[in-house]
């Protein structure tokens, strides 16, 4: 009797036991992760999608790879300020080894909510990081947060507009006045516009709902449209060529996504690359080798040019040889799915 009591209690434990590395297994979905990564991205386009798969190549090629050695967590905030903040507090809650904020907004939200904690916030596609008030004049952070900065090579874009259209002189700019980034985007343009002959045409909005309205009295008013970086501005896109295009006028990008969409041309920013910056920079904060808050902010120092030359034909808009040569050419429009 004694034994028998013996043996149901020893096969007990072995079930427990069993039932104990079921329940470790399940809560490691991603096998024994070693880091867990929160990514917080703002809106849903090409850019930042880019900017998030960049990021995670950045990291694969330093060792950290999700489904191995990394779990992920992913969620986007669909341009509202609000679910940005929560989608930061949730991140703590669960005490993840790093969050990867997409666009201002969500970088702003990652610093506020990580500020009492131990846990560092990498950032990238942010225009302004001081402005955002989240670095210093000299670069240097002002917490446990760094990434990468998306500034736009406005002098740039300005000369290849002129190069492009000798004879315009009004650029028309829709912006969202409670993006950081795109409120010191237009006053980079409006301090360099005089040298290139250019009048800068502002209209400021405060939803994706007005994206249409504004759009529809821009284009009478200007030459052509140049377009930020402006996440709010960039989900409503196709809204902008549309009336760009029905009136007639060129509406320019600020990175190859855009000119993918429609846009005619650009001196931007090759997000993916951007990414893998970040990405290398987040891995060395996870294998400790540096830390977030001596690490000034990085940008990539030289534009990219593309150019569209369905939409320029279209356009009948004349390009010049030395700048299609210089420049990465589509010759078809992609209008995104989502």
């Amino acid at each position: 009797m004694k034994k028998k009591m013996v043996a149901g209690l020893l096969a007990a434990m072995m079930v427990l036991g069993m039932a104990g590395c079921g329940k470790d297994t399940s809560s490691q979905s991603s096998g024994s992760a070693e880091y867990t990564i929160g990514i917080a991205q703002f809106a849903e386009h090409g850019s930042l999608d880019n900017c998030r798969e960049g990021f995670l190549e950045g990291l694969k090629q330093e060792g950290i790879v999700e489904g191995e050695n990394l779990e992920v967590l992913y969620d986007n905030a669909q341009t509202d300020t609000g679910t940005a903040s929560t989608i930061a507090d949730n991140y703590v809650s669960k005490n993840v080894d790093m969050i990867c904020a997409i666009a201002t907004p969500c970088a702003m939200s990652a610093y506020n909510a990580t500020m009492n904690t131990d846990i560092p916030v990498v950032y990238t596609a942010i225009s302004d990081p001081v402005a955002a008030e989240l670095a210093d004049e000299d670069r240097n952070s002002v917490g446990n947060i760094t990434g990468t900065s998306d500034a736009l090579p406005v002098k740039e874009q300005l000369e290849m507009i002129r190069e492009l259209m000798p004879e315009a002189k009004k650029i028309g700019i829709i912006y969202t006045t409670s993006e950081p980034n795109s409120v010191s985007a237009i006053e980079t343009y409006k301090k360099y516009a005089p040298d290139y002959d250019f009048e800068i045409v502002e209209t400021g909005i405060t939803q994706i709902g007005d994206v249409d309205m504004a759009a529809a009295d821009m284009v009478s008013k200007v030459d052509c449209i140049t377009n930020l970086t402006d996440n709010t501005v960039v989900s409503a896109l196709q809204t902008v060529l549309e009336h760009a295009n029905k009136a007639g006028i060129p509406v320019f990008g600020s990175e190859i996504e855009q000119v993918k969409a429609g846009c005619v041309a650009s001196a931007g920013i090759d997000y993916y690359n951007l990414g893998i910056q970040t990405g290398k920079m987040a891995a060395k904060i996870l294998k400790g080798e540096a830390k977030a808050s001596d690490m000034p902010f990085e940008e990539i120092s030289e534009p990219s040019y593309y150019v569209n030359t369905k939409v320029a034909e279209q356009l009948a808009l004349s390009l010049p040889h030395d700048f299609v040569d210089k420049a990465e050419v589509f010759d078809k429009i992609t209008v995104s799915e989502e």
